[in-house]
């Protein structure tokens, strides 16, 4: 029970983190819509990086790091001079759909993660993507640009399916951040193994 009470715990300071690093970028009302989707605890994989309660949120707020870091020194250009930090911070909010964290009290963690057979929907950048744009239409939430709704649905690049390497690479011809995306992902997942 005490494991289970700090987790909580934890979860309000991620929120709290969040709404201080995010800054203008988000607002409480989002903040409040992934602590209800569970955002704030969910893992961001079941082995790889990430694999802890609030291993989502660690990761996405690394990507958001790395691709402000990565905007500043090449001298990127954004729709919106936010985006890096929205991109950064919502690119896998599928993944408080795609695992679940099954109490286990005779592990050390207290827990264990197992994939959720139940997602709602398929994929990993366009689950994201609509995601994101199904809550900011119903909630009247600023709506994405079209050049964050490319980043994000296709911040996996070429760790997508073959059939879609063509759509990625038109997507990085329109929108070039959407490879500066993907280059964060990878720099806080592979390199930082956040």
């Amino acid at each position: 029970m005490e494991k289970k009470l700090s987790w909580i715990e934890d979860e309000e300071a991620r929120m709290k983190e969040f709404l201080e690093v995010a800054g203008e970028a988000v607002t409480e009302h989002l903040a409040h819509y992934l602590q209800k989707a569970g955002y704030f605890m969910a893992p961001a994989a079941k082995t790889h990086h990430g694999a802890c309660i609030g291993g989502l949120y660690a990761h996405s707020k690394q990507v958001a790091m790395e691709l402000s870091e990565i905007t500043i020194r090449m001298g990127l250009k954004w729709q919106r001079p936010q985006s890096p930090i929205i991109v950064g911070f919502l690119h896998d909010v599928c993944k408080t759909k795609e695992y679940s964290i099954i109490v286990d009290d005779e592990l050390e963690t207290g827990y264990r993660i197992e994939y959720n057979k139940e997602r709602p929907f398929p994929g990993h950048g366009e689950a994201s993507a609509l995601m994101v744009q199904q809550y900011m239409l119903q909630s009247g939430e600023m709506i994405l640009t079209e050049e964050e709704l490319m980043c994000i649905r296709y911040h996996m690049g070429a760790f997508t399916d073959k059939s879609e390497w063509k759509f990625y690479s038109r997507a990085v011809k329109k929108y070039p951040n959407v490879l500066w995306t993907q280059t964060a992902d990878m720099i806080a997942s592979q390199i930082k193994g956040v």
